[in-house]
């Protein structure tokens, strides 16, 4: 994930919104597990949270500059669908 370090200065925030116990929500909470290291150790003053909620909708959220928000649904995609979907929230602003 070489691309992760592009995140700090296009993204002020990152968060992700799940279910702790959902199967339509397991994808989003290995894909977090899986590249939160990686993710922080790119971006170290980069806040990533992670939001669970009983019965809530796998959901992906960036903060970009002056407060402009974007966010992808992620139920029902896998763990390389939900990679791909980070990096298009990245994109949006690096472009």
């Amino acid at each position: 994930m070489s691309w992760t370090s592009k995140l700090k200065p296009a993204v002020r925030e990152l968060r992700f919104h799940f279910c702790q116990t959902s199967s339509s929500s397991a994808p989003a909470r290995q894909f977090v597990q899986r590249i939160y290291k990686d993710l922080k150790t790119a971006n170290p003053e980069l806040p990533i949270l992670i939001r669970e909620c009983s019965g809530m909708q796998p959901r992906m959220w960036a903060r970009y500059e002056f407060g402009e928000e974007k966010s992808v649904p992620l139920d029902g995609l896998t763990e390389k669908q939900i990679d791909g979907k980070l990096q298009e929230l990245v994109g949006l602003q690096l472009k």
